[in-house]
């Protein structure tokens, strides 16, 4: 099994990088692979459709998500959300099912606005969202700041443990025979006329 990470900072290795390589180091505990795909450059140097297409890709291979993202003016940062509008639209399909959850990081606040921006992508795609025991975020201006944060590397160490259950559960599911949901042509209302 494998969880695909995306980190939609605009620096590599900032502390949002730090937060998911504690979850991947949990998941890792659980016998779950992972991969990390920095999204923060790709997506405003002209090179947003080529990202999209090996993000894809990734996702068709992917057994989970992990999506990552500091927090600018009270919001996940533009890359992320430049990232996901463009991948859900053309990958959904790829990673419906499939459960997710979301990271923020952040010096101070903002990153329950932010979580609740990042969970919308999963929530309209059919996506179990994983949760933790608190907020799955973190804080501090430097990458070695969020090891400090003691609450938050915990919590995003369950959340970790939390996907690889939720993966390992899912797999038992289909060996044992249950059925995954299958879509359906859902009706469109439209308010104006």
């Amino acid at each position: 099994m494998k969880v695909l990470m995306i980190n939609g900072s605009r620096r590599e290795h900032g502390c949002t990088e730090a937060a998911l390589q504690i979850a991947a180091g949990a998941l890792k505990e659980e016998g779950i692979d992972s991969e990390l795909v920095f999204a923060g450059a790709d997506s405003v140097n002209g090179n947003l459709n080529t990202l999209v297409k090996t993000l894809k890709e990734k996702c068709a291979e992917a057994d989970g998500f992990i999506f990552g993202a500091p927090v600018y003016y009270a919001s996940p940062s533009g890359e992320i959300q430049v990232v996901l509008d463009r991948l859900f639209s053309v990958a959904g399909k790829e990673m419906k099912y499939k459960p997710a959850a979301v990271v923020t990081s952040a010096r101070r606040a903002g990153t329950t606005a932010s979580l609740d921006v990042l969970a919308k992508y999963p929530a309209i795609n059919e996506m179990p969202i994983v949760t933790s025991c608190y907020w799955t975020m973190v804080h501090g201006m430097r990458p070695e700041d969020v090891q400090k944060d003691e609450e938050g590397a915990y919590v995003i160490k369950r959340l970790g443990k939390n996907l690889a259950w939720i993966l390992k559960s899912i797999e038992a599911g289909k060996a044992a025979g249950v059925p995954q949901p299958q879509p359906a042509q859902k009706p469109t209302t439209n308010f104006i006329g």
